[in-house]
C-alpha cells in the first residue's frame, strides 16, 4: 500500500509541477511529498523527477514511469469500485467541487445526511467560483452552473437554472432602469471574473432566442456573494441565478430588471470523468444529491417570485 500511495504522489507531482501544489492537494507538507518521492525513486533506483530551485520536471524514465503509474492506478480504482459496486456499499473519499455561494447555501447542508447514509464514504468539499479541471485537480465529482459545452465527462442535468437581472432602489433612483438590452452599456455593471476568463457582455433572451449585450464595470470579482454585496450597496446591476437573491427581492432590497429580457437559463448538473465502471461511491453521491438538490432550488426561488 506504501508503493501505491507513493505512486499516486508521483502522479499529482507531474501533473501539477510542483511538490508544494502537490502537497496542497492531498494534505500533506511539500518536505512530505519530497520524502516520498524520494523512497519511490530509491526503491525503483532511478532518478524520476529533475529538481532545481525554480523548476521540477520529469526525467524521460519518470515519463514513462508516470504513464505506467496511470494505468496501475485505474486498475486499482477498477478493481476496488467492482467490489464495492458488488458489496453495495460505497467506501473511500470522494473529493467534490461546487460554486461558493451554490456549495455554502445548498450543498453543504445536504453533506451530513449523505455521510450519514453512507458511512465508509469520506467527502472532501471544495468550493470555488472558477472552473477546475476535473482531471488536474483530481477531483471526483462537479456541481457546474454553467453553459455547459460538450464534453467526454458524464453529465446528469439536476435543472435549468432561471437567472436575473438586479440593483438595489437606490442605484435605480440615482441612475435610472435600463428599458432594454443596450442600455446596459451605460450602466456599472458588476462583473464575475477570475483568472483566464474575461465577462464582457451577457446573453439576455428577446422572445426566446439569444441577445448578447456589451457590459462593463468598475467593479469585478471572482466571488459570486461579494457580487451580491455590492448589488445590495447600491453599486451596480448584477447578474445572479434567481434562486440566489430570492429572499432580497422578496424584501425589496434587490429590483428585478428587463423582465422581458431574462438572461439566458445556465444548466445546474452533476459531471464526473467518464469510465467504464463508475466508482460506486461517486454514482452514490449523484443519486443521493441530485433530488435533493433539486427540492432545495423550488423552495428557494418559487415560479411566483417575479
Amino acid at each position: 500500500m506504501a508503493l501505491l500511495e507513493n505512486m499516486r504522489i508521483f502522479v499529482r507531482v507531474v501533473e501539477l509541477g510542483s511538490l508544494s501544489a502537490a502537497g496542497r492537494n492531498l494534505r500533506m507538507s511539500p518536505a512530505m511529498v519530497s520524502h516520498r518521492i524520494q523512497q519511490l525513486e530509491a526503491h525503483l533506483g532511478v532518478r524520476l523527477l529533475n529538481r532545481t530551485t525554480r523548476q521540477l520536471q520529469a526525467t524521460e524514465t519518470g515519463l514513462d514511469y508516470y504513464q505506467s503509474c496511470l494505468e496501475v492506478l485505474e486498475a486499482v480504482e477498477r478493481a476496488h469500485s467492482g467490489i464495492a459496486a458488488g458489496s453495495g456499499v460505497p467506501s473511500g473519499s470522494i473529493r467534490v467541487t461546487a460554486p461558493l455561494g451554490f456549495g455554502r447555501r445548498v450543498l453543504a447542508p445536504l453533506v451530513p445526511d449523505f455521510c450519514a447514509a453512507h458511512p465508509l464514504v469520506e467527502l472532501r468539499l471544495r468550493l470555488s467560483d472558477h472552473l477546475l479541471d476535473l482531471l488536474r485537480e483530481a477531483v471526483d465529482v462537479a456541481v457546474r452552473m454553467a453553459v455547459l459545452k460538450d464534453s467526454s465527462f458524464v453529465v446528469r442535468k439536476i435543472a435549468d437554472v432561471r437567472r436575473v437581472l438586479v440593483a438595489s432602489p437606490a442605484y435605480l433612483s440615482a441612475h435610472g432602469r435600463p428599458a432594454k438590452p443596450s442600455d446596459l452599456s451605460a450602466h456599472n455593471c458588476l462583473l464575475l471574473r477570475f483568472p483566464g476568463t474575461q465577462q464582457y457582455q451577457w446573453t439576455l433572451l428577446d422572445g426566446g432566442e439569444p441577445v448578447k449585450a456589451p457590459v462593463s464595470g468598475r467593479f469585478d470579482a471572482d466571488d459570486g456573494d461579494v457580487l451580491t454585496g455590492w448589488a445590495l450597496d447600491g453599486r451596480g446591476v448584477a447578474l445572479k441565478p434567481l434562486w440566489e437573491v430570492a429572499d432580497h427581492i422578496r424584501s425589496g432590497a434587490l429590483v428585478p430588471l428587463l423582465p422581458d429580457h431574462p438572461p439566458e437559463p445556465i444548466t445546474l448538473a452533476v459531471l464526473y470523468p467518464h469510465r467504464a465502471l463508475v466508482p460506486a461511491k461517486v454514482r452514490a453521491f449523484a443519486d443521493h444529491m441530485i433530488p435533493h438538490i433539486r427540492a432545495s432550488l423550488t423552495d428557494l426561488s418559487p415560479d411566483a417570485l417575479i
